[in-house]
C-alpha cells in the first residue's frame, strides 16, 4: 500500500493543514503504509523560505521516516493578490518535477491537498503519469471561498476556476471533504464521489484545563493561529477593551495583522491585551490549557470552513467564544461548547465575554462537553484509521 501527498503546505511548518497532513503521514505509516510527500520549501507563516531551505530548487529529507520531497517556490505572505497567485503558480509547476521520482515509487493513491486549486491540475497530470488513483482533498471550496474573502471577482477568471474546479471533481476518484457543507458543494456540482474527511485532532496531545477562575475574577481568554484578514484579530483588539470587561486577552501567532495590533496597543497600552511571540503547533495544548476560554473569529462567511482551532479547544476543554456563522457555528451551539456572535458584532462578543467570566458552572459545564465531544465524534486518530480502511478496501 503506498500513499502519495502532494501539498503546498506541510512540518516544519506551523498551521492547519501543515499540522493534519503530518499526523496523517506518520498514522498511514503505523498502518503499513508506505508514504511519499511533495511539497514546498517551508515558508509559513511568516512568507520567507526557512533557514537550511534557501537558495535550493528541490531538496529531500526524512521526517520521522516519512520520505518528503520539496520543491521551490516563490514565498509571500503579502496581502496583495498577484504575489499569492505566483506563489501558488509557481509550487504547481515546480511540483510537477517530481513526475519520475513518483512514476518509480508507484503509488496507490495520490493525496492531492485544495488549495491552491492549480495544484490539483498538476496532481491530476502526476496521476495520470504514475498511474495513481487520485484522491482531490477540498480544504476550502475554491474559487467560491477566494470569490466570499473578496480576493476575486464574479467575472471571466471565476468562472474559468470554476471550470477547472469541477474537471477535477471529475477526475478524481474520491473527493475528500472536511465539512458537510463541503461535500455537499461537490456533490451539487455534479455526480462525483465523495468522503466526509474531517481534520479533527488528536485528543491524546490535550489534557483537561488545569484551573478555573472563581466567577467575577478576570478571565483569561486566548487566540492562539494566524493573525490574517479573515481571522480579523485586529478588529477585535481594537473595538474591545478588555480590561473593561474584567478580562484579559492574550494572542499567539504571526500572520499580517501582527504589525498592525502590536502599532495599535503601543498606542493603547491599558485594554487588557497581550501579544505573545509565536509558538510550534506542539506548544498549543499546554497553552490552551493555561486559559478559561478561547476566541475563535471568521470575518467573514466562507462556505464550508470549519477553523482547526475549534477541534483544538474541543480536546483542551477550553469553552469557545465563537465570532462567525455556518458550520462551525452550528458544531459550537449544537454540542454545548461555547457561544456564538455574528461576525464583527462586538456587542454580541462583549455581552457572551461576561456571561462566561460570571458563571464558573457554565465554564465547567461547556468545559466538559468540549472533551466529551472531542473524544466521541472529532478524534484525529479514529477518522485517520477509518480514511485508511477505506482506501485499503479500493486496492483489496
Amino acid at each position: 500500500m503506498k500513499l502519495a501527498i502532494l501539498t503546498q503546505y506541510f512540518y516544519p511548518e506551523t498551521g492547519a493543514p501543515q499540522n493534519r497532513l503530518y499526523e496523517l503521514s506518520k498514522k498511514f505509516k503505523e498502518y503499513g503504509w508506505e508514504v511519499m510527500v511533495i511539497t514546498g520549501m517551508p515558508n509559513y507563516p511568516k512568507g520567507k523560505i526557512f533557514p537550511g531551505y534557501r537558495w535550493k530548487f528541490c531538496c529531500s529529507e526524512k521526517i520521522d521516516t516519512i520520505d518528503v520531497n520539496r520543491y521551490w517556490l516563490f514565498a509571500s505572505n503579502s496581502k496583495n493578490k498577484l504575489p499569492r497567485i505566483i506563489s501558488m503558480i509557481s509550487f504547481s509547476l515546480s511540483s510537477l518535477f517530481i513526475c519520475f521520482r513518483l512514476k518509480k515509487f508507484k503509488p496507490d493513491f495520490l493525496f492531492i491537498e485544495s488549495p491552491p486549486l492549480t495544484l490539483g491540475y498538476s496532481g491530476y497530470l502526476l496521476s495520470k503519469y504514475s498511474g495513481a488513483k487520485m484522491i482531490m482533498n477540498v480544504s476550502d471550496i475554491w474559487p467560491l471561498s477566494a470569490k466570499e474573502l473578496g480576493a476575486i471577482g464574479d467575472g471571466k477568471i471565476y468562472r474559468k476556476l470554476e471550470s477547472l474546479e469541477k474537471f477535477l471533481y471529475g477526475k478524481a476518484f474520491i473527493n475528500t471533504g472536511q465539512s458537510e457543507e463541503i461535500v455537499s458543494h461537490i456533490n451539487n456540482s455534479g455526480d462525483f464521489n465523495t468522503y466526509l474527511f474531517r481534520n479533527g485532532v488528536d485528543v491524546k496531545r490535550f489534557e483537561k484545563p488545569k484551573s478555573y477562575c472563581q466567577s467575577g475574577e478576570i478571565i483569561k481568554i486566548v487566540y492562539a493561529g494566524l493573525l490574517g484578514v479573515a481571522q480579523g484579530i485586529f478588529e477585535i483588539v481594537s473595538k474591545i477593551n478588555f480590561k473593561e470587561l474584567g478580562a484579559e486577552f492574550h494572542i499567539y501567532g504571526e500572520g499580517t495583522d501582527r504589525k498592525a495590533t502590536l502599532d495599535f496597543l503601543k498606542e493603547n497600552p491599558d485594554r487588557g491585551i497581550v501579544v505573545h511571540k509565536s509558538v510550534k503547533s506542539n506548544e498549543i495544548p499546554e497553552i490552551l490549557t493555561e486559559y478559561y476560554c478561547t476566541i475563535i473569529p471568521l470575518v467573514n462567511k466562507i462556505y464550508g470552513a470549519v477553523p482547526s482551532k475549534i477541534y483544538e479547544a474541543m480536546a483542551a476543554g477550553v469553552p469557545i467564544l465563537f465570532s462567525g456563522t455556518g458550520e462551525g457555528a452550528a458544531i459550537i451551539s449544537d454540542n454545548n461548547i461555547g457561544l456564538v456572535s455574528s461576525p464583527r458584532d462586538f456587542d454580541k462578543l462583549k455581552e457572551n465575554i461576561i456571561k462566561l467570566r460570571d458563571s464558573l458552572s457554565l465554564r465547567n459545564e461547556m468545559s466538559e462537553n468540549c472533551r466529551k465531544t472531542a473524544e466521541e465524534k472529532f478524534d484525529r486518530n479514529d477518522l485517520i484509521k477509518k480514511f485508511s480502511d477505506k482506501l485499503v478496501s479500493y486496492i483489496n
